[in-house]
C-alpha cells in the first residue's frame, strides 16, 4: 500500500500514477531517477526535476539516483559534471550510494544492439545523415525504407563489428532499429541507435569509437537500475513508444514506465542549454554562474536560497500542459524566505553628505539597533553616529512635489534608530547639483520619537561618514527585456539595463567580516548577498531581490 503522504504535499496525477502501482502491487518500491547530460550547467527548469524526482522518492520511502547520460562525448565536460553535483547537493538533496554513468552500461548496451540485430530489427545503413532525414518522410507523408535495411543478420553483425573496430569514418555508417517506416509517429521511422563518433570519452577513454544514442541508451539504462517511473517533460511524450519498443524487444519485464509532465517555462528567460552556452561564450554574460543567468549556480551567487526554490517548485506544482510561470513568483518565494532569516542592516547605495551642524564635532554614539524586528532571538547591534551621516541621495529633493515626504529644505525627518533631523542649508556645486546639506538634530527625538509628540512622515536609513565601509553593490535585473525573449532575435531581446554597478556606496561597519554568500536585507533597499569577487579590501554585494513584492500585490495579498 502507498505510505503516508504529508497532507501538505499537493496530490498530481504523477503521485496518483505512483499510488495505483503501489496500490496494484505492479511496483514495490518506487525508485527514480535524475539523469542530466553534462553538456552544461543546470538552470532552475532542472530544480524542478530535481525537487520533483528527489521529493518523491523521499516521500514515498524509495530512492532516487543520480546518473549522468553520456551520450556525446564531444559536449560534455568534467566541469559540468563536479556543477550538478554541488547543485543537487546545494538544493537539499542526496543520491547515497547510487551515483551512474551511463557510460558503465556501454558494454551492455553494445550487446543489446547485438541482439537487436539477431533478433532482424536493427541494420547498419549507409545514408547519410540529410538522406536518412530525407527518407524519414513528412507528418503527412510516409518515409521510405533505406536500401541498406534487408541486409541479412550476418552482415549486419559483421558490419556493427566494424564500426566499433573503426574500421568506418564519422557520419558513413550507423545502426538503425528496423521498425516501421510509414508509422505516424515520425520518431518510430527506423530510428538511429548508434552513430560513430571518434572522440576520446572521460570516463572509457578511447575504448569506444561507436556512442549509443540517447533514445537507446536512457530507456535501458533505466531498467538496467531498476527504476519504476522515468519522470521526463513532454517534449519526450512522442518518444515514449520508440522507449517501450526497446524495452521490448531486449529487456525482461517489468519495466520501467516513462511519465511525462510540462517543463518550467519562465517568464524573461530562456532555458535552452544551447542558447545559455551562447550567452556564455559570446561573453554576453561573465559565465555560467553569472547572477543573471537562470542557472542554479547564477541564482545561488545572486543570493537565492535552496529553500526559496525548493517552495517555488512547489508552488508551481506538476501538470501536464505547458505554460509561463511569473517570474514574479520566483521572486516572491525568495522574498518569503530572506524577510525571515536575513538580518537587517543599513547601506547606502548613492551618498549624499549631511553634516548636522549642532551635533559635537569629533562626537561618536553608538545606538542600538535590532539585527530582525520579528526574531529578537538575532540580537541587536551598536550603529554609530556622528556629526557627518550619508544618506541616499533619492531622500532628498530641492524642489519636492506634492506626496514627497523625505528629506527637502526646512523638513524634518526621522533617521532610523536615531534623531529627528530639519534640513537647514543646501550646499550645490557651480552646474547646480545638490553635494551637500546642513541640518540640525534635536537630542529629545533618541530612538526615533519626540517628546512633545510631534511627527514626521519618513524614515530614512543613514550610515556615519567616517564609521562605514566603502563598498561596491551590483544590482542585478532581468537579462531579457521580452517577457517571452525565446521569440524573435535573441540578443535585441536584452535588457540593456541588466546590470548596473555602484562603486561608491557606504555599508555599516558590522559587514566587515561578512562572507560569500552571506545575505542581509539592507533597510528600504532590498535583499543583497556577498558576491565571490568580495574580499575584506574590497566588499562586493548582489542585489538578491528588491523589496517590493509584485506577484505578492497581484495576488491582492
Amino acid at each position: 500500500m502507498p505510505m503516508e503522504i504529508n497532507a501538505n504535499t499537493p496530490s498530481n496525477f504523477i503521485r496518483n500514477i505512483i499510488d495505483e502501482d503501489l496500490a496494484s502491487g505492479r511496483v514495490k518500491e518506487v525508485v527514480t531517477r535524475f539523469p542530466p547530460e553534462p553538456n552544461g550547467y543546470l538552470h532552475i527548469g532542472h530544480a524542478k526535476s530535481i525537487c520533483l524526482n528527489f521529493g518523491l522518492a523521499r516521500d514515498y520511502g524509495g530512492r532516487c539516483h543520480l546518473r549522468f547520460d553520456y551520450t556525446n562525448p564531444e559536449k560534455e565536460e568534467v566541469e559540468y559534471i563536479e556543477s550538478i553535483q554541488e547543485d543537487v547537493r546545494w538544493l537539499g538533496f542526496d543520491w547515497g550510494e547510487h551515483l551512474y554513468f551511463a557510460s558503465d552500461y556501454f558494454d551492455q548496451l553494445y550487446e543489446f544492439a547485438v541482439e537487436l540485430i539477431k533478433q532482424g530489427k536493427a541494420y547498419v545503413c549507409e545514408l547519410s545523415a540529410d538522406e536518412i532525414r530525407e527518407y524519414r518522410g513528412t507528418l503527412t507523408e510516409p518515409g521510405k525504407e533505406s536500401p541498406y535495411r534487408n541486409r541479412s543478420v550476418e552482415e549486419n553483425l559483421e558490419l556493427f563489428e566494424r564500426m566499433k573496430n573503426g574500421e568506418f569514418a564519422e557520419g558513413s555508417h550507423v545502426l538503425r532499429a528496423k521498425i516501421d517506416m510509414a508509422s505516424p509517429n515520425v520518431v518510430m521511422r527506423d530510428p538511429v541507435l548508434y552513430r560513430i563518433k571518434k572522440v576520446p570519452h572521460h570516463r572509457t577513454g578511447d575504448k569506444w569509437c561507436i556512442y549509443p544514442m540517447y533514445d537507446f541508451t536512457h530507456c535501458l539504462s533505466d531498467a538496467i537500475e531498476g527504476i519504476t517511473h522515468s519522470i521526463c517533460t513532454l517534449e519526450f511524450e512522442n518518444n515514449r513508444p520508440l522507449y517501450e519498443w526497446i524495452l521490448e524487444q531486449v529487456y525482461p519485464k517489468p519495466h520501467p514506465q516513462q511519465i511525462e509532465f510540462a517543463r518550467l517555462n519562465l517568464s524573461y528567460t530562456v532555458m535552452s542549454k544551447r542558447i545559455l552556452l551562447q550567452l556564455v561564450e559570446k561573453g554576453i554574460v561573465s559565465g555560467w554562474d553569472d547572477p543573471r543567468m537562470p542557472t542554479i549556480a547564477g541564482l545561488r551567487r545572486r543570493g537565492y536560497t535552496p529553500q526559496a526554490i525548493r517552495d517555488f517548485c512547489e508552488r508551481i506544482g506538476v501538470a501536464k500542459a505547458n505554460s509561463i510561470v511569473d517570474y514574479a513568483l520566483l521572486e516572491h518565494c525568495v522574498r518569503e524566505d530572506l524577510n525571515e532569516t536575513a538580518p537587517r542592516t543599513m547601506a547606502v547605495l548613492r551618498p549624499l553628505k549631511v553634516v548636522i551642524e549642532n551635533y559635537p564635532e569629533g562626537q561618536v554614539e553608538y545606538l542600538e539597533a535590532a539585527n530582525h524586528p520579528n526574531n529578537p532571538e538575532a540580537g541587536t547591534r551598536l550603529v554609530p553616529f556622528t556629526r557627518e551621516i550619508y544618506i541616499e541621495r533619492d531622500d532628498f529633493m530641492l524642489d519636492p512635489p506634492k506626496k514627497f515626504y523625505r528629506l527637502a529644505p526646512g523638513r524634518e525627518v526621522r533617521l532610523r534608530f536615531a534623531y529627528f533631523i530639519k534640513c537647514t542649508d543646501v550646499i550645490c556645486d557651480d552646474e547646480g547639483n545638490v553635494v551637500e546639506l546642513r541640518a540640525v538634530y534635536d537630542p529629545e527625538t533618541k530612538g526615533g520619537s519626540a517628546r512633545d509628540g510631534r511627527k514626521v512622515k519618513a524614515t530614512l536609513h543613514w550610515v556615519a561618514a567616517d564609521h562605514s565601509l566603502p563598498a561596491e553593490v551590483r544590482l542585478y535585473d532581468h537579462l531579457f527585456a521580452t517577457e517571452d525573449p525565446n521569440e524573435g532575435d535573441l540578443e535585441e531581446n536584452l535588457n540593456p539595463n541588466s546590470l548596473e554597478i555602484v562603486t561608491d556606496a557606504r555599508v555599516e561597519l558590522n559587514l566587515k567580516d561578512v562572507n560569500p554568500g552571506d545575505k542581509f536585507q539592507f533597510e528600504r533597499l532590498g535583499y543583497f548577498c556577498v558576491d565571490l569577487d568580495s574580499t575584506p579590501e574590497r566588499l562586493v554585494f548582489n542585489r538578491t531581490v528588491a523589496l517590493k513584492d509584485t506577484w505578492a500585490k497581484l495576488q491582492g495579498k
